[in-house]
């Protein structure tokens, strides 16, 4: 997919982007990159070299992860001006809250709550002395609409979040420091395929048989499909950016209509 977007938008600004190397984190990179950003992220592996992205070895879910991202993007870049916390991903066997284990849940939470509660501890202090800067966490239309079946530990770990964002929307906003969130529903990512293959394993029958434990889940999407990444990439870039000056403190739902109540 090409992305068509003004390529001065960010132009001089330094953005961090957690959990940028695949999925709605690489969509997220790129749509930054075309409007002109510097980018740093970060992935627990070694990543081929792209023009404009300074990546770092780190895990995340560490607290050691989130020292070793923050610094680099002091030492690399000075500071950052835009975080956006696209981090999380669930890897919690099917079965329902039986089959969560405390190293599940930790796990849900190291990745989907307290990856993004580190670095913004880390980083938004140098935002507040500057009294400028965006914040955007990513969270989930699971936070409303949990699935028991696979997901539970990541829903509530995304509920969480929600919470937190909004608490730290009224902290900075007198600070000068804009805080949002965007909830994505269904997104078909990597992660995605991951999930549907969990599901196969735990129930048995057919990939399309999962998708469809997902679908009634979800209780069906209006539009007929799920978000491709871009999309939700390209929200994100709209709440970091001058464009929403006056927005602060909400939460931007992207499911296709999933979501059927007010």
């Amino acid at each position: 997919m090409t992305i068509k977007a003004d390529s001065t938008e960010f132009a001089g600004k330094r953005v961090l982007i957690s959990g940028g190397s695949k999925g709605l984190g690489r969509a997220t990179v790129d749509r930054f990159l075309v409007g002109g950003a510097r980018v740093i992220t970060a992935a627990r592996g070694i990543l081929e070299p792209v023009d404009g992205v300074a990546f770092v070895q780190a895990d995340l879910t560490t607290a050691e992860g989130g020292e070793i991202l923050a610094k680099a993007a002091l030492e690399h870049m000075g500071g950052v001006d835009i975080l956006a916390h696209v981090i999380g991903g669930s890897s919690s066997p099917g079965g329902g809250f039986a089959a969560l284990t405390d190293d599940r849940w930790l796990a849900e939470l190291n990745l989907n709550l307290l990856a993004t509660v580190r670095l913004d501890r880390l980083l938004v202090p140098q935002m507040i002395e500057r009294g400028t800067g965006t914040v955007v966490h990513v969270t989930s239309i699971q936070s409303v609409l949990p699935l028991p079946e696979s997901t539970t530990g990541y829903a509530a770990a995304k509920a969480a979040l929600r919470t937190y964002s909004k608490s730290l929307s009224k902290e900075l906003g007198p600070k000068g420091v804009r805080v949002n969130a965007v909830s994505p529903g269904w997104i078909m990512t990597e992660s995605s395929v991951d999930m549907l293959k969990r599901l196969q394993a735990a129930n048995g029958g057919s990939i399309e048989e999962a998708r469809q434990v997902v679908l009634d889940g979800l209780g069906g999407i209006p539009i007929g499909r799920a978000a491709e990444p871009y999309e939700v990439a390209d929200l994100i870039a709209y709440l970091a950016s001058d464009r929403a000056a006056a927005i602060h403190g909400a939460e931007f739902v992207i499911d296709g209509g999933t979501v059927r109540t007010v």
